[in-house]
């Protein structure tokens, strides 16, 4: 039977809300058309290059929305679903009960709840490096946009690295990165997150055209410890 092309598409591009990458989500939607099958049945179903259907697939497997087996050739097969959809319900369930701790949090220690929104990417791009030139230790930035930021931003990128400030960065994979910074890579990320000295932070859409903006230490730590969730917790799925 030929595969429906547009309904997997139209799946795929459903899936990515998960924070797959757009093979991943391809991928994933062949695969559960199929029910089972081999990496390279997965590749010409979604529209994948073959050389990369292998890393792909292993790439579900160790997210847990497949499973292989064994001998040869190597054949995959979706998790349960009811497992992926508790897991993910169980991961948003805890963020926001993360979320509203915080939130019943500040107020009974008198902190200001200040959240500032920006809108224009012109004055989103000057917010950003406005905290890359106010950073004097370190500035995690985590975002799908790291070219932007890199032409851009380059001279303030430049100069925080001469004051000495640490400068992370968590892209996706095969995206460069300003010399002279740590970089750890991350498939699947939508949002532009960035957490200054542990006192400003800023949330971004994907398409830097809005933000929110904080200078609440608090609020601020929150992003932080969200971003190196990212970076420590291979198994993190949000």
């Amino acid at each position: 039977m030929e595969a429906n092309t547009s309904l997997i598409s139209k799946t795929a591009e459903m899936i990515k809300i998960l924070g797959l990458s757009t093979y991943e989500a391809q991928a994933f939607a062949a695969l559960v058309y199929h029910g089972v099958a081999n990496a390279d049945t997965i590749a010409d179903t979604a529209g994948i290059p073959r050389t990369s259907a292998y890393k792909i697939m292993e790439s579900l497997v160790k997210r847990g929305f497949a499973k292989e087996t064994d001998g040869r050739p190597r054949m995959y097969k979706p998790e349960d679903m009811n497992k992926i959809k508790n897991e993910y319900i169980d991961n948003i369930n805890k963020l926001f009960d993360e979320l509203k701790e915080l939130q019943d949090l500040l107020p009974s220690k008198g902190e200001p709840q200040l959240i500032y929104t920006i809108y224009g990417r012109s004055k989103v791009m000057a917010k950003i490096a406005e905290m890359i030139d106010l950073s004097d230790k370190e500035i995690y930035i985590s975002t799908p946009r790291i070219r932007d930021i890199r032409t851009e931003l380059k001279k303030n990128i430049e100069n925080a690295i001469k004051r000495g400030v640490h400068i992370i960065f968590v892209t996706p994979p095969n995206k460069r990165v300003p010399p002279n910074t740590e970089v750890h890579r991350k498939e699947g990320l939508i949002a532009t997150d960035i957490a200054s000295d542990g006192t400003r932070a800023l949330l971004s859409g994907p398409d830097l055209d809005a933000c929110g903006y904080t200078d609440n230490p608090a609020l601020a730590l929150h992003v932080y410890q969200f971003i190196n969730m990212m970076i420590n917790n291979e198994a993190f799925k949000l």
